[in-house]
C-alpha cells in the first residue's frame, strides 16, 4: 500500500464527513425555520375573533 493512497483516502473521507455535516446543518436549519413559521401562523390565527365580520348592524 502506497502512502499517497492512504493520504488520498483520508482526504476523501474528511470531505465526505464535512459534506454530510453540512447537509445535516442545513436540514436542521430548514426544520427550525419551518417550526417558527408554523408558530407564527398559529399565533396570528389564534388572535382573530371567529365572529368578526359574520354580521352587519344595519339599525345603527
Amino acid at each position: 500500500m502506497d502512502y499517497m493512497d492512504v493520504a488520498q483516502m483520508s482526504v476523501s473521507m474528511h470531505q465526505a464527513q464535512a459534506s454530510q455535516q453540512l447537509g445535516i446543518a442545513v436540514a436542521k436549519l430548514a426544520m427550525d425555520s419551518g417550526k417558527d413559521a408554523l408558530e407564527l401562523i398559529e399565533e396570528t390565527t389564534a388572535s382573530l375573533d371567529p365572529n368578526l365580520g359574520n354580521s352587519v348592524d344595519i339599525y345603527a
